[in-house]
């Protein structure tokens, strides 16, 4: 990986293009659970912001020693059986824990996302890996800032995620997808939750940035207190209210316009 070019001189860098990305905002509240239309609208609204965060991590030592690593990113995340050799209460165990409950893997977020990048310029540079590595960290955003898979949950990682690599559609997803969320909960946080992701993400460290390997083997509360991630408590409360209103918040799409 360290032949690899920063940018190859084919690729074409991503115009903004705000209307296709509406368009595929609204096939996925069509359906939530399209996750190739994430990647078109993130894809839609870049900017060269991303290219300088990039930048910034592969000239650093992190990103150095990744370029040495002979695994990749989603065979460390995946290799469940070694992650569980690491002791309780690590960011491992959490991660696992998760991922099993969920029924998730890393590659599947990675073959979801070959559905859209199979119509796409795809090359072979440090950008490229970039991108890949953002995408296969997602799910260490949900355990290390404790934010679920619920409807909320996911917008306020992305939130979270916009103020790490800021990028216009990962915003614009996160507060579209409130909006949507907000429509038959007039008097829960929905907004506040979200913008209390936004500002936690831009005080803490990058996790992209950091050494995945390194911080699965920290104690979880640890992790979060190096990274200056604290408790999202707007989220909590959203969560408390909504239960007290009959709302599951992990059916919220599916409840919330009864509620209103």
């Amino acid at each position: 990986m360290t032949n690899l070019p920063f940018v190859h001189p084919d690729r074409q860098m991503a115009r903004f293009q705000p209307m296709k990305a509406l368009r595929h905002f609204r096939n996925l509240i069509a359906d939530k659970e399209d996750t190739e239309q994430v990647f078109h609208i993130i894809r839609a609204l870049s900017d060269n912001r991303f290219v300088d965060r990039a930048r910034e991590f592969w000239t650093s030592s992190a990103g150095r020693k990744v370029l040495a690593e002979p695994e990749t990113l989603i065979d460390i995340l995946d290799d469940h059986a070694a992650l569980r050799k690491l002791p309780m209460g690590t960011v491992a165990h959490a991660y696992c824990d998760f991922m099993e409950k969920e029924g998730l893997t890393a590659q599947g977020l990675a073959d979801e996302y070959e559905k859209f990048a199979d119509k796409t310029e795809r090359h072979d540079d440090l950008l490229e890996l970039y991108g890949n590595r953002q995408r296969d960290t997602h799910d260490l955003y949900h355990v290390l800032t404790g934010y679920g898979r619920d409807a909320l949950g996911e917008q306020c990682v992305l939130a979270f995620t916009y103020s790490q690599n800021p990028n216009w559609g990962i915003l614009f997803i996160a507060w579209a997808g409130g909006r949507e969320i907000k429509k038959g909960l007039k008097h829960v946080p929905i907004y506040s939750a979200i913008r209390e992701a936004q500002k936690a993400g831009k005080v803490a460290q990058k996790i992209a940035h950091q050494d995945v390997r390194a911080m699965l083997a920290e104690p979880l509360a640890d992790a979060r207190k190096r990274l200056g991630i604290g408790e999202p408590a707007v989220y909590n409360k959203a969560h408390e209210m909504m239960r007290a209103g009959g709302i599951d918040p992990y059916d919220l799409l599916g409840q919330n316009t009864a509620a209103a």
